[in-house]
């Protein structure tokens, strides 16, 4: 597609030491402030989400693409994605800074490692949303472990439970991502590509927000707070 661009890459083997000016780099994301969830959702950014990966094991699955896509103030921020594309899943890696808007000029990343620290740097320290959070969360999670001895703690919010709960009249199970797109007229430019998928979400997370927002559910605390309600629900039902 145009408007992603890949760079080439080598793969870093997990549990090598960080060298000083990635520890550094690491360090400088820790101490970055939490966010504020109490904020309005047209007054913060989120950063929607999306894996490739080998398998449905979480635990066991190795990630063959981790897209993200920020939605700031409300609008999708066309040029500000990222991802990180692994053609294999041990021998190499292609790091990618993208534009969805026009493809970028090459620009070289040496391992798994600065992909993944630049991932970081994406991220800040934004509420991150995904459709089946669960399984994004835990991938992501193993593989900054793995990679960098980092604990992503920040808030995730999961629209496989939010949307049934805002549009109760849709008939669409957790797991059916492409029954919300459908239902709602979202064309995904390439179902099953992580960026793509991101975007897609993205544009469900745009119509959850404004749904929300009508309903007192202004801010990403409050959409938390709806997510754990209908959890808890579902789970005493």
């Amino acid at each position: 597609m145009s408007w992603i661009s890949r760079f080439l890459g080598t793969q870093r083997i997990p549990g090598e030491a960080l060298t000083a000016r990635q520890e550094q780099l690491v360090a400088g994301w820790r101490q970055l402030p939490d966010v504020d969830l109490r904020r309005s959702h047209y007054r913060c950014r989120y950063v929607v989400i999306d894996v490739e990966a080998t398998g449905g094991d979480p635990d066991s699955a190795q990630p063959r693409a981790i897209a993200a896509l920020a939605l700031v103030d409300g609008q999708i921020a066309f040029r500000d994605a990222w991802q990180l594309v692994l053609e294999e899943p041990v021998a190499g890696a292609h790091a990618v800074p993208s534009s969805m808007a026009a493809a970028a000029e090459p620009l070289a990343a040496s391992s798994m490692v600065e992909g993944l620290i630049a991932f970081l740097a994406f991220l800040g320290k934004a509420p991150l949303v995904a459709y089946n959070a669960n399984y994004v969360r835990r991938v992501i999670r193993r593989v900054l472990a793995e990679y960098l001895g980092v604990r992503l703690q920040q808030p995730w919010l999961d629209l496989a439970w939010i949307l049934p709960d805002l549009f109760r009249e849709v008939d669409a199970g957790p797991e059916r991502l492409d029954a919300w797109l459908e239902h709602f007229g979202i064309d995904s430019i390439k179902r099953h590509d992580a960026l793509s998928d991101a975007f897609a979400t993205a544009q469900l997370l745009q119509i959850a927000m404004a749904h929300a927002a009508s309903r007192g559910f202004d801010t990403p605390a409050s959409l938390r707070e709806l997510e754990k309600a209908r959890r808890h629900m579902r789970q005493s039902a």
